[in-house]
């Protein structure tokens, strides 16, 4: 269901629960979600497969997702991140073509707000700032996160 015209109950969720939208005014969240599709998925869903060609992000507005990837075992998998309400998740995917490196699966009920990259396109054309500042948003999520995997790799030694 593409959102046209978010109530403002779902907008202010969205700047309560997420970093990124926290730092834009009503308007800038409600022109954000123009671009925008909003699912409800039930636990056991997979938003998407490692390989797939599909270029979205997606934003939890409620429930858990899991990130895992194939190991060298057939059919074996590892959990390499849980995320849940408030973070992003496929984010890298906005900036590249490239097939996904890791599979994402419903944990838990949820909502998201997902953004392909082919409406990035379009949102960088039509706001340009916000295209910009979303760009920052991931530059630093991206940052943390390479931070803390950085941390836990130096644990092991």
């Amino acid at each position: 269901m593409q959102i046209v015209a978010p109530d403002k109950s779902f907008c202010e969720r969205l700047q309560e629960n997420f970093q990124f939208f926290s730092t834009l005014r009503e308007e800038e969240v409600e022109n954000f979600l123009e671009f925008c599709d909003y699912q409800k998925k039930p636990a056991g869903t997979m938003l998407w497969k490692e390989g797939d060609e599909d270029n979205s992000a997606a934003f939890i507005v409620s429930g858990r997702l899991g990130i895992k990837k194939k190991t060298e075992f057939e059919g074996k998998h590892v959990i390499v991140g849980t995320y849940g309400k408030g973070s992003v998740v496929g984010e890298l995917c906005l900036l590249t073509d490239n097939a996904r490196s890791v599979s994402a699966e419903i944990i838990e009920p949820a909502e998201l707000v997902i953004l392909s990259s082919r409406n990035f396109e379009k949102l960088l054309s039509k706001y340009p700032m916000l295209g910009l500042k979303l760009l920052k948003h991931i530059f630093v999520t991206t940052s943390a996160r390479l931070r803390r995997t950085y941390d836990r790799i130096a644990s092991i030694f």
